[in-house]
């Protein structure tokens, strides 16, 4: 099965990093030389020589962004400041030294000396200047050109994963076991995909895991937050060898991957992002060591955790799920603390507990909830319905079968 993919093209990646480059070091060479200038009193004999002295640095501080650009350092502020500091000491450091040798110095301990005291004396301005323009300006620029997709608020992707010819055997841990039908279920993926490709959603599809019954259910693996992508761990030591390939597809998407660590174990079934809240089940397969791993991944992206007990369903969102205008939705006998929600909405059926948002006006739900569709109908959203009872009789839901990536 063929979808469209969002990986960068070679040709914008190398146009913003260029302009990327060109930019910083631009208006590092042009304030430094200004800065210079002026102090001088603005004498029109010193503007050719203190541009002159620049040069060499300029055009190292050019190449080294460029190629830090193309690496995609310029993504985040808060990387690319350090990253523009660093190539300006050093290009500032390398330039005067071309400098001092075309002038027919020798490399001894005095000229060595000079380089040193260049860094804290005239070139203090441009390592300064391309800083801050590195953070601003350089982070802009990129963004602008080659796309950043923290910064694309029209991107939804959504990784889906073919489901395994062991599928049966998948865990089953709250609800009685109940023969799967394979073929009905490969259908049922197909029709549930082609809803998502007919709503707008780019799909991806991650190779096939054979001999890993639960992969389908890709939403466990992966949980992101604007271009920072959380590779958890598995609570269950049957699905630990699921996240490889989905780590290989998220960073060919351009995110920034942290990954939580053992003994902490987090599954994405546990966390539901409702603007800059997100809610994280501490359930069955995931421990209060996983909570604490992502609070402190989150938290400086601007996100604010709150933990949600998970003791009567497998996931946070096997019990509720959001609506695009934030409520949280669920069957209120599997909800623990309904109070810990900002706003609370009880669903009629077990199965409308899992909705997915397929744009700020249509809502996925499941077809065995009747009820739960007419209510939300009801609040003015248009409803889609899928077929997935085979995915069901392992408690999965509409949201676990696809990773959403916006």
């Amino acid at each position: 099965m063929a979808y469209p993919s969002p990986h960068l093209s070679i040709s914008r990646r190398i146009l913003g990093a260029l302009a990327t480059g060109a930019s910083i070091a631009l208006l590092a060479h042009v304030t430094t030389v200004f800065a210079f200038f002026v102090s001088a009193g603005a004498n029109p004999e010193t503007f050719a020589s203190l541009a002159r002295f620049f040069q060499n640095g300029t055009a190292l501080t050019f190449v080294l962004l460029s190629l830090a650009a193309a690496l995609e350092a310029f993504r985040r502020w808060y990387i690319a400041l350090p990253v523009g500091l660093a190539v300006a000491v050093v290009s500032s450091y390398l330039g005067t030294l071309l400098a001092v040798l075309g002038e027919g110095a020798a490399l001894d301990a005095n000229t060595t000396d000079y380089l040193a005291a260049s860094l804290i004396g005239p070139n203090l301005v441009f390592i300064v200047a391309c800083g801050i323009f590195a953070a601003t300006v350089g982070v802009a620029v990129w963004r602008a050109i080659a796309g950043a997709p923290g910064e694309d608020s029209e991107r939804r992707i959504a990784l889906v994963r073919l489901p395994a010819s062991t599928l049966a055997d998948g865990e089953v841990t709250h609800i009685e076991r109940s023969a799967v039908d394979p073929e009905r279920a490969d259908r049922q993926w197909e029709s549930y995909v082609a809803v998502l490709a007919e709503h707008g959603w780019d799909v991806m599809e991650v190779p096939v895991a054979e001999g890993l019954a639960d992969s389908v259910f890709v939403e466990d693996t992966v949980m992101t937050f604007d271009d920072t992508a959380v590779i958890g761990i598995a609570g269950t030591e049957s699905r630990r060898g699921e996240t490889e390939a989905v780590e290989a597809m998220v960073r060919g998407l351009r995110l920034h991957v942290e990954h939580i660590e053992a003994p902490g174990t987090l599954e994405g079934g546990d966390v539901l992002t409702v603007g800059r809240t997100v809610y994280v089940g501490s359930s069955g397969r995931t421990n209060a060591e996983g909570i604490r791993q992502l609070r402190r991944i989150v938290q400086p992206l601007g996100f604010e955790v709150v933990a949600v007990p998970v003791t009567k369903v497998l996931h946070l969102k096997t019990a509720v799920s959001a609506l695009p205008d934030g409520t949280v939705i669920g069957y209120a006998p599997n909800v623990d603390e309904p109070s810990l929600f900002h706003r609370f909405l009880s669903v009629p059926e077990v199965e409308g507990s899992a909705v997915v948002p397929l744009d700020d006006a249509t809502v996925l739900v499941s077809s065995a909830a009747p009820g739960t569709a007419a209510l939300i109908e009801s609040l003015g959203y248009t409803v889609v319905t899928a077929e997935i009872s085979e995915f069901e009789k392992l408690e999965g839901g509409v949201t676990c079968l696809s990773a959403r990536i916006r």
